[in-house]
């Protein structure tokens, strides 16, 4: 994660789930930012980029809302919701990253000098 004190960028940080099944995976994830960020309350994310598009998604007890948009939301991105307290955009390192790969683009992510999206994030491991 970036800083909280820097202004925010197109992205806030990464997160590197370990497989394409968002149902299995967000659990972890709020886990996080239930502790530390406020509860999260709604996800959204670009259709197509998990194998499951589920409306509501149930977490530690509770359900978490989510939307699914064609356009207008970074296809490598995830955006949290936490209800009163914020949103934070986060690049999603591909689940089958090696982790050379994940650790630079976490890095990239979470620095506050850079102010890249995630598809700009994902295009420097693309580039030669």
């Amino acid at each position: 994660m970036r800083p909280q004190t820097f202004p925010p960028g197109p992205v806030c940080g990464a997160w590197w789930p370990r497989t394409d099944d968002l149902a299995a995976e967000l659990t972890a994830l709020t886990d996080v930012f239930d502790a530390s960020r406020g509860l999260v309350t709604r996800i959204a994310s670009h259709r197509g980029s998990w194998r499951e598009e589920p409306a509501a998604l149930p977490v530690n007890g509770r359900t978490v809302a989510a939307t699914w948009y064609a356009s207008g939301l970074d296809p490598h991105t995830i955006r949290l919701f936490s209800y009163g307290v914020g949103r934070w955009d986060l690049l999603v390192v591909p689940p089958g990253s090696g982790t050379d790969t994940a650790a630079r683009l976490m890095i990239a992510a979470a620095d506050p000098a850079l102010r890249l999206t995630g598809t700009a994030l994902m295009a420097t491991e693309d580039a030669p």
